[in-house]
């Protein structure tokens, strides 16, 4: 995922609240570097079925509109590697600069670049002033491998069907809409 991305809309936002995945840490059950599924970082703490929460928030969408005002949704990746094992973005204080480009992209300030997986910062939007992070090292956290994220389809795909027929129809669309834009040329 790259550093910071924005959901195109509100079905958009739950269906990349609802594929959130990490790293197994020390604080979490299983081996340490595994990758697990943590739909908005709450598996552990739904007491039913995550099909139903994701359900609840769509609905809470249709709601939103109703009264029209539907907040945007922003996905950041502060922990994306590099092919050596280290961390891209410092974090930190350094996260500011990217809330200061989400607050931006709410107050229509700053423009973004469509990728298949929502809004990123154009080449240079992101505020870099004074930052220790070489170049190829911020084209990395926004690369996206169309190649790897249709795999991630796939994943998503057999993570859905763990939840039966209860996955709400907006996100099996989703990700149908994921992988026909993984798979336009350009």
């Amino acid at each position: 995922m790259p550093l910071v991305v924005e959901a195109r809309d509100w079905e958009h936002g739950v269906y990349l609240g609802a594929t959130i995945s990490s790293e197994r840490t020390a604080a979490a059950e299983g081996t340490i570097g595994e990758l697990r599924r943590d739909p908005f970082a709450m598996m552990p703490f739904v007491g039913y079925n995550m099909a139903d929460h994701w359900a609840h928030w769509l609905n809470v969408g249709k709601q939103l509109r109703g009264s029209g005002t539907v907040p945007r949704v922003f996905q950041v990746n502060w922990f994306r590697k590099g092919k050596d094992g280290r961390f891209l973005w410092p974090g930190f204080g350094e996260n500011a600069r990217v809330l200061e480009w989400i607050l931006e992209r709410v107050d229509a300030q700053v423009p973004a670049t469509e990728t298949p997986l929502g809004f990123v910062p154009i080449q240079q939007g992101l505020d870099t002033v004074g930052l220790d992070v070489p170049n190829q090292d911020l084209d990395e956290l926004f690369r996206i491998d169309h190649e790897d994220w249709l795999a991630e389809a796939d994943l998503t795909e057999q993570f859905f069907e763990t939840f039966g027929a209860r996955v709400p129809a907006a996100l099996t669309a989703q990700l149908a809409t994921l992988r026909a834009k993984l798979q336009q040329p350009g």
